[in-house]
């Protein structure tokens, strides 16, 4: 299967997208996993990466992207393969970072990760940001 980019192959069903709340889930499956019919510590990473990245694009101002400046990952149990629930708060919206937390669970409720990420808020141009802005301002998901 051919994707456009890596979040498409992620296949996030976005649940909800605003400026103080970010939910999705995930269906994880045997491409997602470590080979042993566990999810990979690193979809949990790019998961959680993603919601958080939504969730700081959910506050760009005008004209501005984000990146990723800083993650870390507290990695609190292995989930076989199936669906993955991710909830992302933001802890700190400023003028140039914004700080955001992601709780991944299971369909039990059982956390499976803690992420807390920085995002840097700068001026954009081009495709990037025009991309960021239209996710910000609901032309596409």
């Amino acid at each position: 299967m051919s994707y456009t980019s890596f979040i498409e192959a992620l296949k996030i069903d976005w649940i909800e997208t605003s400026k103080s709340r970010i939910l999705a889930e995930m269906l994880t499956s045997d491409e997602h996993s470590n080979g042993n019919g566990v999810v990979h510590g690193g979809i949990y990473m790019a998961f959680a990466d993603t919601l958080g990245a939504r969730g700081a694009i959910m506050n760009l101002p005008d004209g501005c992207v984000t990146s990723t400046l800083e993650s870390k990952t507290n990695f609190l149990r292995g989930a076989t393969l199936g669906k993955l629930i991710g909830e992302s708060l933001p802890i700190h919206v400023g003028r140039t970072t914004q700080v955001w937390q992601t709780v991944i669970t299971n369909t039990e409720g059982k956390k499976l990760a803690v992420v807390s990420q920085t995002q840097m808020v700068m001026p954009g141009k081009g495709p990037q940001l025009e991309r960021q802005q239209a996710l910000r301002d609901g032309a596409i998901s």
